[in-house]
């Protein structure tokens, strides 16, 4: 029987909830401010335009889950993606909504806050000591900064601590079902801190270390049962490995599924990938014919994206007779890759046992393993090679539109084709879908796009050459036939015009998901942009000692202004604390190496605990920026501070309750710590005119401000 009153009873830790209103605060308010695109804004902006349009694109730097949450926001305001992403400082129009822009970012941000204090707890440390790290969190200017605009790191802070507090979470509650539901948060988190940047890796990779220790000794635990032991490991495996691999695949399916139209890097793929997308090569090439059959007119794109995608071509310009460094050439027709369309693409499959150009009736299509000739459609020479060096690779064979010159050079036209994505022995050459490699007969090199600069007498296009399989890299051997028409013109003149004139045969030709996801995939960790020095980048051992800073947004005509600055107190907090838990974890290693427990097992577990999840989480954001070679800024050692804020008052709680057993010296280490506590209070505020762009400093004010000299601080006199 169902008794009333109905009495629900809730408890509220008021701190935290006040922590994370004054989060809210310090990310959310004046947002809007200034009304101008800052810094990286610019960068990102542009792929939520894009995703606005529904038009595709690739972005090597990251995955695109935190493009999407960006472009969440915008959709969310009404963002139509009409805006022009071409400078810092430019004046957004009132039509944009540049609060909801910012807004994911910035809940993010202030969501890190209360998340810290959440975490610390986890860690078994006490209240104060959670209100300690998130107040550190607070008031840390170049968290804040980071917060407040349209950039993916405060996103990245938010997953990666939602990780390891669930991960935590789950660990510090091993008798209740309901912790898998934490398991399954973690790895979901992980995957999201992965798609939103590959950063997150190095913090996945952390967690899993640990909660692989964790598992090992559950192994070993003889009081849980062999079903239970099997259980616990299947569930870690498959919450902590297995969804986080799903997760991240769904991010690109979702990807993909948003961005179906040609944008501007579709000519980093392949061409099978730019005919599934609309508009772009799906225009030109809708109703190709599908087989490559003998009279076929195609033209032919080299697989290799780096430098440039170019297309197999040749012109009415011959080999100089002599080079520069004096070797002799064949003086034969220039063959080149060139990386625009051109009417000069177009080649001609020949048969060699018959003169016809055009195709026959029915079509007979080329099959793996056939041998051909390639005939050039505008110039009507010959594909050839033969023993002569490359003008650039000598080690390789030069290249040439065969012309006999009748001084002893026969003509080596013929090459089998060898499709290298074929399922089975005696597969058709397929348009778009076929990857084909052109072996010379005579040689047994391989046609090949080099990737050198031909110099001007080859008009700076780019060098074909033919090498040998066992010399040449794989990327660069294959070639797709990307546009493809019936020749039916067996003169030159009429063939001519008839390049012009594709006739249309319809085939519904499509791409599977997973071959999208794995070619997108692959292009983002292979192909990247030029690294260029940048006035703003730095050096991660610049980072630890704050020696730089990124002015962020300058006013146009006053001296107002935003840098990423970190909070000088407890950046500097932050450093003294990895130390001291870098000392105190010697000394305490080498005690009890003599036999001299000066901790229970307890406690030692917990400083161990505390040491992995902060000093490893340093660890793991930092040191791997130490062997990179691309270009970095201040904001990439973000991640790695938030685990020093919170070993902070952390490692204090551990002094105060186990180093400390006088009285007195706690009451001093107490007035200390509150001394710097105010300290930076004091350090944020003082430089909040830079965190906010707000209020408007003076020339001398802002002078004061640079602490550093190193320190780029723009000001106006006047």
């Amino acid at each position: 029987m169902l008794q009333l009153p109905l009495v629900v009873t809730a408890q509220v830790d008021l701190v935290l909830l006040l922590v994370f209103l004054l989060a809210l605060w310090t990310r959310l308010s004046h947002l809007s401010y200034p009304n101008a695109v800052v810094f990286d804004e610019v960068y990102y902006g542009q792929f939520v335009s894009l995703y606005m349009k529904r038009v595709f694109f690739i972005d090597d730097s990251g995955p695109p889950l935190g493009h999407m949450i960006l472009a969440l926001g915008a959709y969310l305001g009404g963002f139509d993606g009409n805006f022009v992403w071409n400078r810092i400082g430019a004046e957004y129009p009132s039509s944009v909504s540049v609060w909801t822009l910012r807004l994911l970012p910035a809940l993010c941000g202030a969501l890190c806050v209360p998340l810290v204090y959440l975490l610390t707890l986890e860690l078994k440390f006490c209240h104060l000591s959670a209100l300690g790290a998130s107040a550190l969190l607070l008031l840390e200017n170049s968290l804040i900064v980071q917060s407040r605009f349209m950039l993916l790191e405060s996103l990245l802070i938010f997953f990666v601590l939602l990780a390891v507090f669930s991960y935590l979470r789950f660990h510090n509650d091993p008798h209740s079902w309901f912790r898998y539901c934490w398991l399954l948060l973690s790895g979901a988190s992980c995957a999201a801190a992965v798609g939103v940047k590959y950063m997150g890796v190095f913090s996945y990779l952390m967690l899993v270390g640990v909660a692989s220790l964790h598992t090992w000794n559950l192994i070993g635990d003889r009081t849980v049962s062999h079903l239970s032991v099997c259980v616990q490991c299947v569930c870690r495996v498959v919450c902590l490995l297995v969804v986080p691999v799903l997760l991240y695949v769904f991010w690109f399916y979702v990807h993909l599924t948003l961005l179906h139209r040609s944008g501007p890097h579709d000519q980093l793929m392949s061409s099978s990938f730019q005919a599934s997308l609309e508009g772009g090569l799906s225009r030109i090439t809708q109703g190709q014919p599908l087989e490559v059959s003998y009279g076929s007119q195609v033209t032919l794109r080299s697989s290799a994206s780096q430098p440039i995608p170019c297309w197999l071509h040749s012109h009415r310009a011959n080999y100089p007779i002599r080079y520069e460094n004096g070797r002799g050439s064949s003086h034969q027709q220039q063959v080149t890759c060139y990386p625009f369309k051109d009417v000069n693409n177009w080649w001609i499959v020949k048969s060699p046992g018959r003169q016809e150009l055009v195709v026959s009736s029915p079509p007979r299509p080329v099959r793996h393993g056939d041998i051909i000739q390639l005939v050039h459609g505008m110039t009507s020479r010959f594909l050839n090679s033969h023993d002569v060096a490359a003008p650039m690779s000598p080690h390789a064979q030069e290249v040439s539109g065969y012309i006999d010159f009748n001084v002893s050079m026969a003509a080596q036209n013929l090459w089998r084709v060898d499709i290298s994505n074929r399922e089975a022995e005696s597969e058709s050459w397929k348009t778009i879908q076929s990857e084909v490699r052109l072996v010379h007969v005579n040689t047994s090199a391989v046609l090949k796009m080099s990737g050198v600069s031909l110099p001007d007498w080859g008009f700076r296009q780019l060098e074909v050459v033919a090498e040998k399989l066992f010399k040449a890299h794989s990327s660069s051997l294959g070639w797709t036939v990307e546009e493809h028409r019936y020749g039916t013109s067996q003169e030159q003149k009429e063939r001519e015009a008839e390049l012009h004139s594709p006739t249309h045969i319809d085939v519904d030709r499509k791409m599977s998901f997973w071959a999208k996801f794995l070619e997108l995939q692959w292009k983002m960790l292979t192909v990247k942009q030029e690294d260029s020095e940048h006035k703003y980048s730095s050096s991660p051992l610049e980072w630890v000692t704050m020696e730089t800073n990124i002015a962020y947004w300058l006013h146009p005509s006053t001296n107002a202004q935003i840098h990423l600055i970190g909070n000088p107190v407890s950046w500097g907090v932050a450093n003294l604390s990895l130390l001291a838990y870098q000392l105190l974890a010697a000394v305490y290693l080498l005690r009890r190496r003599r036999g001299f427990k000066d901790l229970p097992d307890g406690v030692w577990g917990q400083f161990v605990c505390l040491g992995c999840v902060c000093v490893g989480g340093w660890l793991v954001n930092f040191v791997p920026f130490l062997m990179m070679e691309k270009t970095l800024f201040l904001y990439h050692y973000l991640p790695a501070l938030c685990y020093l804020h919170l070993l902070s008052p952390a490692l204090l709680e551990h002094t105060h309750t186990h180093l400390l057993s006088r009285a007195t010296h706690r009451r001093v280490l107490c007035v200390c710590v509150s001394a710097v506590l105010t300290s930076v209070f004091l350090s944020y505020r003082t430089f909040s005119p830079l965190t906010y762009g707000t209020p408007e400093l003076s020339a001398n004010q802002l002078q004061a401000l640079k602490w550093r000299h190193s320190w780029d601080i723009l000001y106006r006199r006047r």
